[in-house]
């Protein structure tokens, strides 16, 4: 297990007066068609012990569930490109702000929820509030992954959609690994991050999220879709 930090990224960090290791686990690069099951014992098996938390990104499981799209195979209709302008894009991922994802979001959580969400944050933004439109459209919309110029190959030229039922994955993987260390199913940025499934109580996940603020993996070239958070 490889214990060396990601460029500018710190392996350690204090969370309610408890300090606590970020382990990343570097693997090879996850294709669609790959086993999900054989993947996390191969990178992961025998590697988490009791006390401990296994993360594993949210992509790579989306991966593995054939949820990953071209963006040369999407057809953008009107809608998805006009609602696609009024998105703002940062430099940690484009989010909805290209046609081809807000198409994907439209698809997967409904054009009512959207354009309401839409409508929301357009009336809200006017007042200096932010974040209404994702409160409102929700995981399935925050999860969704455009292609960046530091994504891996071959995502960046695709999107990702969010994984299917991650809390029942999050307890797959557990069993699978016969581990009693915890398992999350993570989306974590560098603006931050959520918990979309686990094992954990609330609390602990709550505190998952403190740990994992700073985006120890990265987000682009690194290859460290797994990690372990570990009581220092």
């Amino acid at each position: 297990m490889s214990t060396a930090a990601n460029e500018g990224k710190n392996l350690e960090i204090v969370v309610d007066g408890e300090s606590f290791q970020r382990i990343p686990i570097k693997t090879r690069v996850v294709m669609p068609g790959d086993n999900l099951d054989e993947f996390i014992t191969e990178y992961a098996g025998g590697k988490a012990v009791e006390g401990d938390v296994l993360f594993v990104t949210e992509k790579i499981v989306a991966i593995t569930q054939g949820r990953s799209y071209l963006v040369s195979d999407i057809q953008v209709r009107p809608l998805a490109r006009f609602l696609s302008k009024y998105v703002t894009r940062t430099p940690y991922g484009i989010g909805l702000g290209m046609p081809e994802t807000m198409e994907m979001a439209l698809r997967e959580c409904g054009t009512p929820k959207i354009l309401f969400a839409a409508a929301v944050a357009a009336v809200t933004k006017a007042f200096g509030r932010k974040g209404d439109f994702y409160r409102i459209a929700g995981d399935k919309a925050r999860a969704i992954d455009g292609p960046t110029s530091g994504t891996i190959p071959p995502y960046n030229k695709a999107v990702v959609l969010g994984p299917e039922k991650p809390k029942e994955v999050a307890y797959h993987l557990k069993e699978l690994l016969g581990t009693k260390a915890g398992v999350a199913v993570v989306d974590i940025n560098d603006l931050g991050g959520n918990i979309l499934g686990s094992t954990l109580p609330k609390d602990g996940e709550a505190r998952l999220v403190k740990i994992l603020k700073d985006n120890p993996l990265g987000q682009g070239h690194q290859s460290t879709p797994l990690g372990i958070i570990r009581r220092a």
